[in-house]
C-alpha cells in the first residue's frame, strides 16, 4: 500500500495538513453554467446516469452505469424520486427563481410521498420515521425488501 504521507520524490505531503502541500498536484476544475428550464432525465434514467439534466452528463473516460440493481421495483422508484428530488434541490440553489423545476420539484415530492406509502403499506418501514402509522414495532421483520426476489416474493 502507497504511503499516503510522502510524494514520489520522498517529501513530506501530509494530506491532514489542512493547506494545500507543495507536492500537491494540480488540477483544473470546470462546472458548466445551466440555463434554466434545462432538459431532464427521467428518474430512472437519472439515477443511472448520475444527474438529472443531460447538460451536466459528463462521464468518467466514456463510462455509463448500463444498469441500477433495483430498477423497476417499488424501492428503486423511491431511490430515483429521491435522486431527483435531490439535483432539484441542488439545482434550484442556484436558480431559486426557475417555476418551473420548483414546479417539478412538487410534483416528484408528491410522487415520492405516495410511494413512500404505498411501500410502507405493502413491506414495512424504510425508515424509523414510517412507525408514526405502525401499531407495532415492525421495524426488524423478515423478510427484508431485497430478499423478496431470493424467495420468490413470497413474504
Amino acid at each position: 500500500m502507497a504511503n499516503l504521507n510522502k510524494s514520489a520524490e520522498g517529501m513530506d505531503c501530509n494530506y491532514k495538513k489542512g493547506s494545500l502541500p507543495g507536492c500537491a498536484p494540480l488540477a483544473a476544475a470546470y462546472v458548466p453554467i445551466q440555463e434554466e428550464d434545462p432538459p431532464t432525465y427521467g428518474a430512472n434514467e437519472a439515477l443511472m446516469r448520475g444527474t438529472l439534466f443531460p447538460g451536466l452528463d459528463l462521464p468518467f473516460m466514456n463510462s455509463v452505469n448500463k444498469t441500477v440493481p433495483y430498477s423497476g421495483t417499488p424501492l428503486g422508484e423511491i431511490m430515483a424520486l429521491g435522486f431527483v428530488i435531490k439535483e432539484l434541490n441542488l439545482y434550484l440553489d442556484t436558480h431559486p427563481d426557475d417555476r418551473e423545476a420548483f414546479r417539478m420539484l412538487g410534483k416528484i415530492l408528491d410522487l415520492n410521498q405516495a410511494a413512500r406509502m404505498k411501500y410502507v403499506k405493502k413491506y414495512g418501514p424504510l425508515t424509523l420515521n414510517d412507525l408514526e402509522d405502525c401499531d407495532t414495532y415492525s421495524w426488524l421483520c423478515d423478510p427484508w425488501p431485497w430478499e423478496y426476489s431470493e424467495r420468490r416474493g413470497t413474504r
